[in-house]
This record gives C-alpha cells, structure tokens and sequence, in this order.
C-alpha cells in the first residue's frame, strides 16, 4: 500500500520514458462505402439483399442526442455476410417494419443493445434473437467494453469514434461521418464469434445467452416519477413555493423542448431554472431584470416563463410538492445506518458476499446482480430466510436465474447472520 505521507527530503524520482505504444492498423471497409439508403426503391433492393443473405445481421443505430428532444433513430446500419452493410435513414419511411421481415428470426448483433432497442423499436424493429458485445465484454470482466476497445484486443485494429456525439439529424449526412457509421457494423459479426468463444471458455456461455434473451424485451429504462427533482442544482432551492417554481418552469421548458424537438437545456439551463425558482419574480419587470433573462434564447419563451411562475405562487399549500421524494421501494442507502440499522448491516453483509462471489467467478458484481436487486432484498429479507425463501425472493425482483443458482445460498447465509 503506497502512504499518502512523502517526507520532504526524498527527492521524487524522475519519471521512466513511455514504452512506445505500437499504432495499430485502422479499420477499413471491405466494400465501398454505400450510398444513404432514402427512396422505396432502395429500401426494397436493400430488404431483398438483407432477406438474401446468411447468418447473424449486424445493427447499429445513430440518433442526435444532445441536439435533439427525442431518442428517435436517424440512421440504421445494417451488414449481414452476403449483403453488404447498408446505411437506412428511418426518417426517410413511416416505419422499417419491411427490413426487420427481411431480418425474420435471425440474430442481430448490437453493441450496448439498451442504448439502440428503444429506438429501433419505435420504428418497427424487434428482435427474435440477439447477441450484445458490450455485454458479452462486461461477463468476461473486460477492463474496458467500449467497441473501439474491443475490436482493438480482438481483432488488432483501431476504430476511431469521433463522430459519435454528432447531430446525426443533420441532413446530408456528411460522407466522414457516413464512413465512421459503416464501420461500425463492419465486424460486429467477427466480434461475436470471437466473443461467444471466450464465453464459452470462461464457462459463461450460457449465462450470456440469459442475459441476452432478457433483452429482447427491452423497450427502455423505467419511467421517472417527478423527474424535475433531477434539475442540476435544486439542492439550493429551499420551501416547497419554491419547488413548485421548479417544477412548473421544467414542465414549461419541456413542453417547448418537446415542439421544438431539441434538448431541455438549449431552451433554458438548469442553472436558469434554479435562478428563477429563487428569485421567485413577481411581476413581468422583476423577471425581465434577471441576469438570466438577458439571454436571448431564454427570453423567447418570457412569457411561458411568466405563466409558470403565475401559476406555482397562486397554487394552494395542499398542491406543493413534498420537500421530500415519494418512493414505494427503500429509502437510499445512506439514509439506513441512522434509522434502520439492521437493514444498513444486512446490506454490508450481502454486498461482501456479492463482491466475494463476483470475484470468485471473475465477474464485475454489477453484473453478477444489480445492485437495486442486493438492495430489494437486504431492505425487505422473508420472514423465514433458507435458500429456498431467497430464491423466491430474487426470482420476484428480477434476478436471472444463473444469478440466482450463484446468489440464493450466500444471500441467504448473509440475510441470516444476526
């Protein structure tokens, strides 16, 4: 263990030069790079050329976050062995219900599939099987699960990824960025191979496929109850006047965000918000005066803004929010050492028999359980704790069963210790 005390008279030694670190060859395409698919004529020779091909289909999908008020696919990448890649712009159709019947029942390879199913479902495409690469990476405990990481460790070949915070709504799309989407469907299905190899090695093989199938029904994150409170700085906005400005000039921003089909923060910043929910202006003049106001994107929307405030200072007490969060499962974690203590020291035991385990089965512990799941069951344990009672108790959380056949015997041991 290295001190964090240096006495002052030891000379710091100089630093080593660098190994030179080796350039790996970059990842070209096989083909030429394809045209944006955007006609009906192109659409229909690309499902016939995807319906003709052979093995699992590699999928991608670019949207415009940060730019963009909505998660909505702006391109999909599509590359099957015996097809080619194709480059579809969805917003050029109605839906792409015609390219996943083209697609039937075969695998589709995703990388990080959460980031890329919700969208791609929106648009008419729904997976029968399905194969994730970060996920497989995360199971094999990989330092690093990015895809530009992966191809380099697998496949010896560098992969730029500067495009990917572009605003893949921009209409042409430009050719560099139209090369940097290609690739990344270049060798989704190398990877794979490569991948499910090492799982199978590992002896993980069918724990991914668990994961994997979970998946497939996949359509997004939980909804947000009260997603207002995640305004960046509210921790200074004290009473619940006060939260209720929050609250109603969020819900104002949203709605213009929402027309304007761009990000919150381009319509008024958080930073805003909180100003305005503080200074609680109470005619049109004191809301002009604010600093924030001089903005001029900000004062577009003066009088929406205007109408917001209106209407938190004329809400009656009852029609506040809480100062508090409403919330049906337990309390955060670092509420219990004060007032459950028990709960707070069964959660200390099965988090060391997860992380004791997870590193028994060379797994980050994230992904042997989630921690939502240690927390459900450390807070709420059976009356009657056994590995049988656990079991059931995981099963109605969500936990896999491959997660469960590891977890159920020590969980239980740790619920039990008094």
């Amino acid at each position: 263990m290295t001190s964090s005390f240096e006495p002052e008279f030891i000379v710091p030694k100089a630093p080593e030069p660098a190994e030179p670190v080796a350039t790996l060859p970059p990842l070209t395409l096989r083909e030429d790079l394809p045209s944006v698919v955007d006609t009906p004529e192109q659409l229909t020779r690309t499902c016939s050329a995807v319906a003709a091909g052979s093995g699992p289909v590699a999928l991608d999908a670019e949207r415009a976050s940060g730019y963009r008020y909505s998660q909505r696919a702006y391109l999909v990448q599509v590359r099957r062995e015996g097809a080619g890649t194709h480059l579809v712009d969805p917003i050029a159709f109605d839906d792409l219900t015609g390219l996943d019947a083209a697609i039937g029942d075969a695998e589709w390879i995703l990388h990080a599939a959460t980031q890329d199913l919700p969208c791609l479902t929106e648009i008419g495409m729904h997976p029968s099987a399905l194969f994730d690469t970060e996920l497989a990476g995360r199971l094999l405990n990989l330092p690093r699960v990015g895809l530009a990481t992966l191809v380099e460790h697998f496949l010896g070949r560098s992969l730029a990824k500067e495009h990917s915070a572009a605003d893949w709504s921009t209409r042409p799309l430009p050719e560099p960025w139209l090369l940097y989407a290609a690739l990344d469907v270049e060798v989704l299905v190398e990877l794979r191979d490569l991948l499910e190899a090492e799982l199978e090695k590992a002896g993980k093989l069918a724990w991914a496929h668990e994961e994997f199938e979970a998946l497939l029904t996949f359509t997004g994150p939980p909804a947000k109850t009260d997603r207002w409170r995640r305004t960046s700085g509210m921790h200074k906005v004290r009473g619940r006047r006060n939260l209720a400005l929050v609250r109603e000039l969020w819900e104002a921003r949203e709605a213009i965000a929402e027309q304007r089909d761009t990000t919150p923060g381009r319509v008024l910043p958080d930073a805003a918000i909180v100003e305005l929910s503080i200074a609680a202006p109470t005619t049109l003049d004191a809301l002009k005066a604010l600093k924030t106001m001089r903005n001029r994107g900000a004062k577009r929307y003066l009088d929406q803004w205007q109408q917001a405030i209106e209407t938190a200072l004329s809400l009656p007490e009852d029609d506040l929010p809480t100062t508090g969060v409403r919330n049906d499962g337990p309390p955060p974690p670092r509420a219990w050492t004060e007032k459950h203590p028990e709960a707070a020291e069964r959660l200390g035991r099965c988090r060391e028999a997860v992380t004791s385990l997870a590193q028994t089965h060379d797994l980050p512990p994230e992904n042997l359980v989630s921690p939502g799941i240690v927390r459900e069951v450390a807070w709420q344990p059976p009356e009657q704790i056994s590995t049988e009672t656990v079991t059931q108790a995981l099963a109605a959380v969500g936990a896999r069963p491959w997660q469960i056949a590891l977890l159920a015997e020590p969980l239980s041991a740790a619920l039990a210790t008094s």
